[in-house]
Order: structure tokens, then C-alpha cells, then sequence
């Protein structure tokens, strides 16, 4: 069993680490405050924790199943991440506009307490864009039954593994969120946030694109 569970969190670390929508979005959150990061990371290990209990329950087998219910869902993603960065690229060219009209009134260049976004919005847009990716569930399926001990009850040991997945994964992403914080000094100038949302938008539209691609 120790085995087991060194092995689980080992995996994962593996998948946390691996680059995705959510990582970005997390970061670019981030980037407003650490309560709207760590909102955020909670709303994308809810997601986390639902497919797993879907997948415990053998529903993420439709979606392997039926080509038009993952195409489907697929699109859904896709729009989703669409949507998102759009929004940030949006929200980055408002905050030059703003920077540029402090700038001709003489202002000093604005800092970290720039526009804010609600806690709901910030968890919201974890769970959402977690939930809007096919790819999650089917992932759930395979990943969480290889680690079920031999002789346990099925159910429950997916749940358990699925909420331990969950709550490994809040510790992992918040330290993005802290690393973020910590970086706050060169982070808050309105250029560098100006950049960074650019980069964070032009990925996760790049990743939208990808989705609706993908077959």
C-alpha cells in the first residue's frame, strides 16, 4: 500500500507538471492576486475530483465510446479556451489604454491593484475550464484505476484516490500561486502584467485552436 501511494503521488506530480489550459489560466489569475489564483486552482481540482468520481462510476466511458459525445465535448473545450483568451487579450490591451492614458497625465505607471475579478468568477473559471475538456475525463479513466490496491473495492478506492489526486494537486498549484506572489514587485508594473497576459492569452487561444483541430 505505501508503495502504492508513493507511486500515485509520484504520477501525480508527472501530470501536474505537464503544461496545459489550466496551468496557464491559474498563472494568469495569479497575476491579479493570490486569492483569485488559489480560487482558481480550487475550482480546477473540484473539476478534478468530478471526473474522477464520474470516472469511478464508469461514465467517462461514454465519451470513449461515442465518437459524437467526445466531439461534442470537444467543440465545447475548444470554445471555452477560445473564449478565455480572448478575454485576456482583451483585459491586456485595456490595461495599455489605461497605462497610456495615466502616462499622458503624468501618473506614475499603475501596480498591482488593477482590475480584480470576483472570488466566483475566479473559481468558476477553474471549474469551467477543467469540466469543458474531454481529454480530463478520458485521462481520469485510465489513470486513477492502474493505482487501486489489489482486493479493494473499486468504488471507493477511485473516489479516495480522485480526492487525493484533488488535494495533491491544491498544494502543487498553489505554489504557482505563491511564486507568482512572490514575484509581485516585477510582476505588478503594468508592462510586464501587460506582457505576461498577452503571452497567457495568445496560449490558451493557441490551445482552443488546437482542440477544435484535434481528432
Amino acid at each position: 500500500m505505501p508503495t502504492t501511494l508513493i507511486a500515485f503521488l509520484g504520477a501525480c506530480t508527472l501530470v501536474a507538471a505537464s503544461p496545459g489550459p489550466s496551468t496557464v489560466l491559474i498563472i494568469k489569475q495569479s497575476l491579479h492576486s493570490r486569492r483569485s489564483g488559489f480560487l482558481t486552482v480550487l475550482g480546477n481540482e473540484t473539476g478534478v475530483f468530478i471526473w474522477g468520481v464520474v470516472a469511478a462510476f464508469g461514465l467517462t466511458a461514454l465519451l470513449t465510446a461515442s465518437e459524437v459525445a467526445y466531439d461534442v465535448m470537444r467543440i465545447v473545450g475548444a470554445v471555452v479556451l477560445v473564449g478565455f483568451g480572448l478575454q485576456t487579450l482583451r483585459h491586456a490591451r485595456r490595461t495599455k489604454q489605461a497605462a497610456g492614458a495615466e502616462g499622458a497625465q503624468g501618473a506614475e505607471e499603475p501596480v498591482w491593484e488593477g482590475t480584480r475579478k470576483g472570488d466566483w468568477a475566479s473559481y468558476r473559471g477553474g471549474l469551467l475550464l477543467n469540466l469543458a475538456n474531454p481529454k480530463a475525463a478520458v485521462f481520469a479513466l485510465s489513470f486513477l484505476p492502474q493505482f487501486v490496491p489489489q482486493g479493494a473495492p473499486h468504488l471507493p478506492a477511485m473516489v479516495g484516490l480522485a480526492a487525493l489526486w484533488a488535494v495533491y494537486e491544491v498544494g502543487y498549484y498553489g505554489l504557482y500561486v505563491w511564486f507568482v506572489g512572490r514575484m509581485k514587485t516585477v510582476l505588478s508594473r503594468a508592462g510586464v502584467r501587460r506582457r505576461l497576459e498577452q503571452v497567457s492569452g495568445g496560449v490558451l487561444l493557441l490551445l482552443g485552436v488546437r482542440m477544435a483541430l484535434d481528432s
